[in-house]
């Protein structure tokens, strides 16, 4: 599929003038990304962290130094996903703070790799404490993040990012940012989701401080969230009626994980539960 950012930002728009929530999927394998797009998904993203979700652990594991992150999206992106996506644009989660690349020539590798935009996964901003200021002041922070994704924009990539903050948001939006996703930390529910999560009235008052800051200047950039306790569309459904200004959500457990620690169990079920004929 070949779409401009124009063409991108278009359709999602669209989809949110018809009343249709905005649906990304974030996906780390062939075959749930193939899917989800196959069933209605506006985006289709892919980074190391779902990479690592897809082979059974914590996407935490991410966060951890255990793997080069970018080369793992871009391999991910060549071999597994972009070949088998054709219903809706692809998305590449970079970390922009990564020092050891020249990140504006690792952009352009991603745009010719076939992808349609960037967003910033890993991200600092789930980071915080003593270890968040110090990557602040040693050079890999959120604004190198800003950075990434602001050339993206002015290349014509479609952009999208995760952000905690009013702050974070307006400098991302202020960088052109075509999509602001609103994260509230790490997601709950099936065999390795958090235990503690931020509950839904706060991840609706985290939301409205957002837009707060935002609608008054930048009210036609989309605005998605993940993470928190959202584990269905129902629990979506429940965050809008706290919090209505919302165009969409992105699934990452509840868009591949879920599904298949629900379907897997059950088939193997299925089979062990056929009596043999001897």
């Amino acid at each position: 599929m070949n779409l401009s950012r124009d063409e991108i930002v278009t359709r999602l728009r669209a989809e949110r003038d018809a009343g249709r929530a905005v649906y990304d999927a974030l996906c780390g394998s062939g075959i749930t990304a193939k899917f989800a797009a196959r069933g209605g998904a506006d985006l289709v993203t892919t980074f190391n962290l779902a990479y690592y979700r897809m082979q059974g652990l914590s996407s935490m594991a991410g966060y951890l130094p255990i793997g080069d992150a970018n080369a793992i999206t871009l391999e991910l992106g060549e071999r597994s996903i972009l070949n088998v996506v054709r219903e809706c644009p692809v998305i590449a989660g970079l970390l922009g703070a990564d020092p050891t690349r020249n990140m504006s020539r690792f952009v352009d590798r991603i745009e010719a790799a076939g992808f349609h935009g960037v967003m910033n996964c890993p991200t600092v901003a789930l980071i915080d404490g003593d270890f968040r200021k110090d990557l602040e002041e040693t050079g890999m922070g959120f604004s190198k993040e800003v950075d990434v994704l602001g050339y993206a924009s002015r290349k014509g990539l479609f952009t999208k990012a995760f952000t905690t903050t009013p702050e974070e948001a307006l400098a991302m939006a202020e960088a052109g940012v075509d999509n602001i996703i609103i994260h509230f930390g790490n997601s709950s529910g099936g065999s390795i989701g958090s235990k503690t999560v931020m509950p839904l009235e706060q991840a609706a008052q985290r939301a409205a401080a957002i837009f707060d800051a935002l609608l008054p200047k930048y009210e036609e950039r989309i605005f998605t969230c993940h993470g928190s306790a959202i584990e269905t569309p129902a629990d979506f459904e429940k965050l809008l009626d706290m919090e209505s200004r919302f165009d969409g959500y992105v699934g990452g457990s509840s868009a591949e994980r879920f599904p298949v620690e629900d379907a897997v169990p059950k088939a193997a079920q299925g089979f062990k539960s056929v009596r043999l004929r001897k």
